[in-house]
């Protein structure tokens, strides 16, 4: 019997185990060239990778509460306003992405950069002056769902020195993590704006708390009092109940200090600097640990923010079922102005408590530029070989604040997503050829290369971009025909090819429209015609024909170069023949003298018989 109850306990055990396994996490230490382990829990951060640019550099920590780590990456201005880390193969889920920011350990940077943070192309920060002087804003933390396999952290510049990364970490928590009513979901990011342990005398992560892995391993502020004598901190060592429990994991620790308020000041009141017509999410943490207090209806006390109550008469015994038990109350608000104020009324009691405070700012997720325009502008990008100025990483369209630069974009509310409706890239020294891609931009309205160093063709597809009314590719290196899809271009204005080595003859579609409706410039094309003011084009031959007469020109070159081999090697004959006469002269004519002679002899002997026969027998015979 007691061999099968240790068999069910066991299974019960590995069923739980396997129920919930551990959670997904990355953590990267910036600018480091091998995986580091950091003190004092000797956690393991990844080697540096996913980054779009930047610089490694030894780094300088601004707070004991970022980890001890030696290197970070700063993104100079020279390599582009937007420069990112692009963590790929991340499970779907809800995670708590962090970002650690340090100081660059060299003379010439001295002071600290303000810059903007982004997750997932949504901005959640801005740095503000003094950030390194404060424990809570040497990092930015965020809430988000990741959903695409993908996480895409970006910082951006905004003049004001250049952002330097210390850590990167993705830590996965609960799916309902958090949950806070409706707008809760995929749609929304919280992000951080303030976590406190009231009445603790140190700052403390959620691995300091032993806490559970599935809480994110949150940082909380120690804060021991909430100014002019308004307060008292208490603690205690007994066990806290319904701590660490789904889908939050608080550790229990977390419960066992507390702030309470004193006779001569019985309100609680905790404010915190916010930015003005955002809403915020406030979640308040309690427990019952003030030994003087033995029952329910002991302490009873109302809670206003910014002056409205949000919860009357909480009685913390009461709610939470017993003393030494943890209570989260939650509320989400709309801020107007610049601060957010927390107060704790007493009823009953003449004393108010609390043991912890989280504050996040609501932010709406942006919609995201269509994925099919994204691949097109990348593809360009590597196409024209654009310079790392141009800061062309994360997404073209948002955040809002800071789009690619020559990128115009628009909504389209029927799905939401972002669009390219504009690309302005004149004057920046672009090489390469243009793209086939370009066509995937289908809402372009207006196209601007102009002054570049672009060869190649104009590709047909651009005929397909019906929405263009502006295309200007001037002063570049175009050359061929000009493609006849250019003539689909029905809400083309303006064309401007002009300054280009175009040739052949300018569409009839494409020139009969622009003579009726719109501007255009094909000038300093020496090879096209066509239109009034280009030379008129000869005699128009098909296809057909023009092959006929290029097979015709070369059967005739073949011929022409048969013959002259041929007559060539003729006259090389003759003349060594000539050679060959000229070298025997002297002997050919000694024998003609000699044939010569004989010849004469023979004929003046028969000349003298002749005679002798005509006049009778010789006196000598």
């Amino acid at each position: 019997m007691l061999l099968l109850l240790r068999l069910l306990v066991f299974h019960l055990a590995l069923s739980t185990s396997l129920a919930k396994p551990a959670p997904w996490v990355m953590r990267i230490s910036c600018g480091s060239r091998v995986n580091v382990h950091s003190p004092p829990s000797n956690t393991l951060w990844f080697k540096d990778f996913a980054y779009t640019g930047g610089v490694p550099a030894n780094a300088t920590l601004p707070s004991f509460v970022s980890p001890r780590l030696t290197s970070l990456r700063y993104f100079p201005l020279s390599e582009g306003p937007n420069n990112c880390y692009n963590i790929k193969r991340v499970p779907k889920g809800h995670y708590a992405v962090r970002a650690f920011y340090g100081l660059v350990a060299h003379p010439n940077f001295n002071d600290e950069p303000l810059f903007d943070i982004s997750v997932e192309g949504t901005q959640i920060y801005s740095l503000k002056s003094g950030w390194s002087n404060h424990d809570d804003q040497v990092f930015t933390e965020a809430l988000v769902f990741l959903t695409d396999g993908t996480a895409s952290i970006c910082f951006h510049s905004t003049g004001h020195g250049d952002p330097a990364i210390l850590s990167i970490e993705l830590l996965q928590v609960d799916d309902r993590a958090y949950y806070f009513g409706p707008g809760w979901g995929e749609g929304m990011v919280l992000r951080t704006a303030a976590r406190l342990s009231c009445g603790n005398t140190k700052s403390k992560f959620d691995a300091d708390y032993s806490g559970d892995h599935w809480g994110g391993d949150r940082f909380w502020n120690s804060i021991q009092t909430f100014g002019l004598g308004s307060d008292q901190m208490i603690n205690t060592t007994r066990r806290i109940q319904q701590a660490s429990t789904a889908p939050n994991f608080y550790p229990e620790a977390l419960y066992q200090t507390a702030l309470i308020s004193t006779d001569s000041q019985p309100d609680l009141t905790y404010t915190i600097d916010v930015d003005p017509n955002r809403n915020y999410s406030i979640w308040m943490h309690f427990a019952e640990i003030d030994s003087n207090i033995t029952g329910v209806k002991q302490r009873i006390f109302d809670i206003l923010i910014n002056g409205d109550i949000v919860f009357e008469g909480v009685d913390v015994a009461q709610m939470s079922g017993d003393r030494y038990k943890a209570l989260v109350l939650n509320s989400t608000v709309a801020v107007n102005g610049r601060t957010l104020t927390i107060t704790l009324h007493p009823k009953e009691g003449n004393h108010a408590i609390i043991n912890a405070i989280e504050v996040f700012e609501v932010v709406i997720v942006e919609s995201k530029t269509s994925l099919e325009e994204v691949r097109a502008l990348q593809t360009l990008r590597s196409a024209l070989a654009l310079p790392l100025r141009f800061g062309w990483n994360g997404d073209p369209c948002v955040p809002q604040q800071h789009p690619w630069s020559g990128v115009d974009c628009q909504i389209d509310k029927a799905s939401g997503k972002w669009f390219i409706d504009g690309l302005g890239l004149d004057n920046q020294d672009l090489r390469g050829l243009l793209p086939n891609d370009i066509s995937r931009l289908h809402n372009l309205q207006s196209l601007n290369l102009s002054g570049n160093g672009i060869h190649g063709s104009i590709p047909s597809s651009i005929g397909t971009v019906t929405t263009l009314e502006f295309l200007d590719l001037s002063h570049n290196f175009f050359n061929g025909s000009i493609p006849e899809s250019l003539g689909q271009l029905t809400s083309l204005q303006r064309l401007y090819l002009n300054g280009n080595s175009l040739s052949g003859k300018v569409p009839a579609a494409l020139g009969g429209r622009l003579l009726h409706r719109a501007s255009f410039n094909f000038t300093d094309n020496a090879g096209l015609c066509g239109i009034p003011g280009l030379p008129t084009c000869g005699p128009h031959l098909s296809a057909g024909a023009i092959v006929g007469i290029a097979f015709a020109a070369s059967v005739g070159f073949l011929l022409l170069i048969t013959c002259s081999m041929c007559w060539w090697k003729r006259r090389r004959n003759i003349r060594r023949a000539q050679q060959i006469a000229a070298r025997g002269a002297p002997y050919a004519k000694a024998r003609t003298q000699t044939s010569h002679d004989i010849q004469m002899t023979r004929h003046h002997n028969h000349g003298h018989a002749r005679a002798a026969s005509e006049n009778g027998p010789s006196l000598l015979s």
